[in-house]
């Protein structure tokens, strides 16, 4: 059982986790942060990340100037006058800005914008995980050095995501886009009203480790990879909801997503292509641009009052492209 030290005094935050019925704050219990943090798996998950962003970075310099650097100016130039790269630019802030609340949300939210101007499934969930990869390996190696990533969870969660997010591209670039677009639409409808649920949800502390991880893991990451996005609505949440710590959980999530954006990226490029430069370009500014900014934007916002306006968001915008399929 995982030792807990829990922070009952009286402060604002603690404050509305009660309303929530969320547990209260923990505090940092260095031995086993450190243990976690200074771990060898760990530690080597970090470098291979590190190693990949490096590796992806360099990737895209290679393409960028592939044709000289004129013609690289010439895309930049193509970009910077494009309403398809500043759009994708604001998407991608937006959704980190949420992600940065939440710790979550940043797939759908992009994915559901991007649906509702007219991109096939395929292509933005192609799209916002190619683009999700830098983000998600910055916070992921951040939470890692910080101490919020428990081994073991982070162990149990990796197989069996990537697995998921492998079979469900597969399926999704195996269906006639605009017949599975309907369907995709319904499950953000879901994942938005499920968001909203958490602000009338209690939760009580765990008292034993969570059963079923690989299952949940196995779901989160097929559904993140049909619906362009879900692993940390379906995998945080659930887990915080049953009362595990919420800092451990969604630092482990987090660094697992990096892993699991980064096969779907691969697959999703092998089977339909690496989808429009400009708007991937554009999320991935956008996400990078609003990440340092993210938590104090938020700051400002109340967890609730956050939970109601991304639950809204996506709801509103998964009924927006309901329609548009359905008509």
């Amino acid at each position: 059982m995982k030792l807990r030290d829990w922070d009952y005094s009286e402060n604002a935050l603690n404050a509305e986790h009660q309303k929530l019925g969320l547990p209260p704050l923990e505090r940092a219990v260095e031995n086993i942060a450190l243990a976690d943090a200074s771990s060898r798996t760990i530690k080597v998950a970090v470098w291979l990340a590190t190693a990949s962003l490096l590796l992806l970075c360099g990737y895209a310099l290679v393409l960028l100037f592939d044709n000289g650097v004129h013609a690289a100016k010439a895309m930049l130039s193509e970009a910077l006058h494009s309403p398809v790269f500043w759009s994708a630019l604001a998407v991608g802030l937006l959704a980190q800005v949420v992600d940065g609340a939440l710790g979550m949300a940043y797939g759908i939210t992009s994915t559901s914008f991007l649906m509702a101007s007219g991109v096939s499934p395929a292509v933005a969930s192609a799209s916002v995980h190619v683009a999700e990869v830098f983000t998600t390996g910055v916070s992921g190696i951040s939470h890692a050095k910080f101490g919020n990533v428990n081994k073991k969870l982070f162990l149990k969660l990796l197989l069996p995501g990537m697995t998921g997010v492998i079979l469900g591209a597969y399926i999704l670039t195996s269906i006639d886009g605009a017949a599975i677009k309907p369907f995709i639409a319904a499950y953000l409808l879901c994942m938005g009203l499920y968001i909203l649920s958490k602000v009338f949800k209690k939760v009580v502390a765990a008292k034993k480790e969570p059963k079923h991880i690989a299952k949940l893991a196995l779901f989160g990451g097929f559904v993140d990879a049909t619906g362009g996005g879900g692993w940390g609505p379906v995998v945080t949440t659930t887990l915080v909801g049953t009362g595990q710590d919420p800092r451990t959980t969604i630092g482990t999530v987090n660094f697992a997503e990096f892993f699991l954006t980064l096969v779907s990226a691969i697959t999703f490029t092998a089977l339909v292509g690496f989808g429009p430069w400009m708007v991937v370009a554009g999320l991935v500014i956008g996400g990078l641009f609003a990440a340092p900014f993210a938590a104090y934007l938020c700051s400002k916002f109340q967890t609730k009052t956050l939970l109601i306006l991304v639950g809204s968001l996506i709801s509103v915008v998964s009924i927006f492209n309901l329609y548009k399929a359905l008509t």
